[in-house]
């Protein structure tokens, strides 16, 4: 950014001050971006600002265009080396224009809270997730496909919670991957027998927010920086966005999220009293693990 505001450019940049273990970096690295030029803003009083999200605007020959790109991870090379994380690069207009309503929000221009494209936390994530989920127990009445896929860090908001339950004995199938604390359980019977919980702990910290919803065959895939959790829904400014090419929405679902789902490797499996038990290969297959796949996939993504 300091490079870009020598050659010229304009640059707004968001510092969070109180992001975990890096406070003392962020200002100095705030004090150096203002005294280079850029115009430096520090979020919403009272929420913290933990979306992720970069907008280029570049004039080119055709005339205005956006770059825009939305990631589950921060923008720390100290970070990137350990935690498994995924992000969108688009050009797509009207996510672009979100994008843009909302920098403007958070510099103080504008006061919008529905978007086209995303869902941003705190005016409205939780609202349409619970659609998404009310919506996935509505197509299996209907006798349509339905499966709901979670894969996140946390899970402990009672609202979505409760909607999760719903759709369990709705008969909906779900899966959660969820690294870290879930407070829903998992298998109880007359409430969640449709719902398995996993947690996969291994050389790489878990860290990628992907919701999948089958929704009748008409499938939605929503990546981005929020958890299932009262903080990040209620006291945080998220972001959570829709891959929208059938190709790459295919390619997430089948090379990353269908593989996290199959490890046998590093996988603990929540029971319905609490307790985790290790899964284990069937039989006499080797155990699998997820992340050596995709380190062996070289960025591809593809699955043999």
């Amino acid at each position: 950014m300091k490079e870009a505001r020598e050659n010229e450019k304009q640059v707004a940049a968001l510092v969070e001050l109180k992001a975990r273990f890096d406070e003392e970096n962020n200002i100095v690295w705030a004090q150096e971006l203002e005294e280079a030029g850029v115009h430096v803003v520090y979020g919403i009083l009272g929420l913290k600002t933990h979306v992720k999200m970069a907008l280029v605007v570049r004039r080119e020959g055709d005339g205005i265009r956006q770059y825009v790109h939305l990631s589950s991870g921060n923008y720390n090379p100290v970070t990137s080396r350990s935690y498994t994380d995924i992000g969108l690069l688009t050009c797509d207009p009207d996510i672009a224009r979100d994008v843009l309503d909302l920098f403007n929000g958070l510099t103080g221009y504008s006061a919008k809270t529905e978007y086209k494209q995303l869902m941003v936390a705190p005016a409205s994530m939780r609202l349409h997730v619970i659609e998404r989920i009310d919506r996935e127990i509505a197509c299996k009445l209907a006798g349509k496909p339905t499966q709901i896929v979670m894969k996140c860090n946390s899970l402990s908001d009672e609202a979505v919670m409760d909607a999760l339950y719903r759709a369990s004995a709705a008969g909906v199938r779900i899966e959660l991957q969820v690294r870290g604390k879930c407070c829903l359980r998992p298998g109880v019977p007359g409430l969640s027998e449709n719902i398995v919980v996993t947690s996969v702990v291994g050389r790489f910290l878990e860290h990628a927010r992907i919701y999948y919803f089958a929704n009748g065959g008409d499938e939605e895939l929503l990546i981005g920086s929020a958890d299932m959790m009262l903080r990040n829904l209620d006291r945080r400014v998220e972001v959570l966005f829709p891959i929208k090419d059938p190709k790459l929405r295919a390619e997430v679902r089948d090379s990353i999220l269908r593989v996290s789902l199959r490890d046998t490797a590093k996988c603990w499996q929540l029971r319905p009293d609490g307790t985790y038990e290790r899964r284990l290969p069937e039989g006499s297959d080797a155990p699998f693990s997820s992340q050596e796949q995709f380190m062996l996939a070289g960025g591809s993504w593809r699955e043999e």
